[in-house]
Order: C-alpha cells, then structure tokens, then sequence
C-alpha cells in the first residue's frame, strides 16, 4: 500500500496575520529583456583519479578522445595499442556553464563536470583544458583545472558497495576563463522592457503606476501581464543610472491565484490563502489490507525414506477498514477553517489528498488543482 512520507501546508500568508500585501522592489519582480545568461557546454576528460575512472572496454570514445590529444602533442598511438589500453585513472566528462550577462574577457566562471561513462569516482581528479560552446557553435570560454566532488563511494572485493552523494560529478570554482564577450542589446533604443518573472495582469498595472508615479505620466506602459515598457534615455551612462533607480521603485505585488499544489511522490501540499471551498458534507473511510507471509516447515517421519524438511509458504490476510467520519464545509471557508477541520477528523496526508481531489470534482473547490 503507498503511503505518503511527509506533509506539509504551506501558507502564502501567515494565519491571523494583516492580509495586507507587502511592498517588493521592481528588481525583484521582473528582469530587464535582453539581460540574461547564456548556457555553456563543452567535452573533456578528467585525468589523475585513482583507478576510479571509464572501464576503455566500454567507453571507446574515451580511448579515441586520449588518442586525439596525444595525436596533437606529437604522440600518434597506433590503432591496436589504443584498442587494448586500460585507462583506469582517464574519465571522460561533459562541462557545462552559465555565462552571466555582460561578462568580459578574462573574467572567470564556475563550472560543473558529468562524467558520461562508467567512472566510478572524479574525486582528486584534474579537468583537462576544455573549450566551452554556446547554441551558435562559438567558443566561448575555456575550462582547467581541480575538480571539488562532495560524494565518495568505496567498493570492496566481494561487489559490496557504499556510495555518499554523487562521487560522478563535480564542480571547479572560476575554473573557466570567458574569451569572448556576449553581446547585449542594452542601449541604442528609447525604451526598457521589464519582463515580469510571474505573468500578472494586476502586477504589470501596479508597476506601470509607480513608475508614472515617479517619474511623470506616460514614462511606462504595460503591453501584457509579462512586459512594461518604460522610456529610457539613448546613453548608456545615462541608462545605467536610469535603471538603477527604476529596479529600487517598490511595488505591491498582485495577490497569487487560488492553487493547491499537491506533490505525489512526497505527499507535500501546499495551500494557498485564497482557497475557498463552498457548501459541502465529505464522508471518508481508509481500508487497510495487511498481508503476512511466513513459511511452515515439517520435519520428515524418520520411518519413511523422505530425508529434508518440508516447507510449506503461509499467508494471513488481514482487512480493516477505518470508520468514515462526516464533516460539513460551510460556503466560503477560507483555508485556516479548511485545515482545523481535517484536522480534527485525523485524516492522514494521502486522505488529505483524496478530499481535496473529491471536492475539486464536485466543482466546490474554488482553486486550481495541480498535482506535481
């Protein structure tokens, strides 16, 4: 029987608190169109472990990628050779990056490092230099260095293995230095778009009021519930400072739609304020079936030719069911009175989640369902 491990109500206001909605800076709201990162990714190998790297017997692109390098440095490795060597301290690895927004030439980034074979363990090992490419194909930046891996595993000689968080993977802070510089369309337009980071019809309203507010009627326009458009002066020197003071403006973010998010691996629920629940009587009962499994072994008579025990397998089955307790929502209750009254009933998380799909069917749960 599946049983959930864990629940927890979170509340998108605190219970007894002023519902009054609390000021936010634009800089936390939305972002500036234009101004983002840009993902990296590059291939390499990681040298140096200790006899926890790619068995070569089943990662051939490790050996043809050891080839290539040394087929580079004026080391040419013929084909028979390269086919029958054991590689056991080589692992090859993918590199991945997030290249921040205006980031120059010569700046380091943080990367991380996957391996892609059979590599036990990256732990001591040392990232070979390794170029890092955008969706364009361009080399962006290059990689090196001494891998951080937090994870460990050992293995003993009987196939007996512990493993503590992910020994295959792991990070080198600044290990990339950036070689060519994004461009970003940041000035030579009149105007800014704020991309709001929660599409909001009502946030989108509210930003474009407090700007107006600030710095004159018709400085911004909202052209959606993602995107404000303000006016903004030509000169990048001039912008900087022009958006600096618009990102600090604060703004009193529309409230959150009605949802309740339900996780169905953890038995997590999450509750918003404005969930409402109209008249409704819900009657729910729990069956437990238990099923014990043991096995009955007969000793054999010793006057008959029969020599071993005899095992006979037993099963008891055991049905139970839970009393079903009734409990009536009145019209509008609002989410403290929804959890004090299953509370009260003793309903356990996955009955939680039974009630609430149940009411959601009998169109008296007045939120958004959604299950993760």
């Amino acid at each position: 029987m599946r049983t959930f491990t864990a629940i927890l109500f979170v509340f998108a206001a605190l219970l007894g608190a002023p519902n009054g909605a609390h000021a936010e800076r634009i800089k936390d709201l939305a972002t500036v169109a234009g101004v983002r990162t840009n993902q990296l990714i590059g291939y390499g190998l990681v040298v140096g472990l200790d006899g926890t790297g790619d068995q070569t017997s089943q990662t051939p692109f490790t050996i043809q990628s050891i080839s290539n390098m040394l087929a580079q440095f004026g080391v040419p490795i013929p084909a028979s050779a390269a086919s029958n060597a054991q590689l056991k301290n080589v692992a090859a690895v993918t590199v991945t990056a997030e290249l921040p927004p205006f980031t120059k030439p010569g700046q380091p980034i943080d990367v991380t490092v996957s391996s892609i074979g059979n590599a036990s363990s990256l732990r001591g090992g040392s990232l070979l230099m390794t170029p890092l490419r955008g969706v364009d194909g361009q080399v962006y930046a290059f990689a090196q260095g001494s891998m951080v891996v937090s994870g460990f595993g050992v293995q003993g000689k009987d196939g007996s293995k512990i493993s503590v968080n992910v020994p295959s993977a792991g990070r080198i802070p600044n290990g990339a230095t950036v070689e060519r510089e994004v461009p970003v369309k940041f000035g030579g337009d009149g105007h800014l778009v704020f991309n709001l980071h929660t599409p909001d019809f009502t946030t989108s309203a509210r930003i474009v009021n407090a700007i107006n507010k600030m710095l004159g009627a018709g400085t911004a326009d909202s052209l959606d519930a993602v995107s404000v458009r303000v006016a903004a002066p030509v000169d990048p020197n001039q912008r900087t400072a022009y958006l600096a003071t618009l990102e600090a403006i604060e703004v009193d973010p529309g409230d959150p739609p009605a949802r309740v998010i339900i996780n169905s691996r953890t038995g997590t629920v999450v509750i918003s304020s404005h969930v409402r629940v109209m008249a409704a009587a819900v009657a729910h009962g729990s069956l437990s079936v238990t099923i014990t499994e043991r096995d009955q072994v007969s000793q054999p008579n010793p006057f008959t030719q029969v020599q071993s025990a005899t095992v006979t397998p037993r099963s008891t089955i055991n049905v139970k069911e839970g009393d079903a307790r009734m409990f009536v929502f009145q019209a509008g209750v609002n989410l403290d009175e929804i959890v004090r009254a299953v509370n009260q009933v003793g309903a356990a998380p996955g009955d939680l989640v039974a009630i609430l799909e149940a009411l959601q069917q009998a169109g008296a749960l007045r939120a958004q369902l959604i299950v993760i």
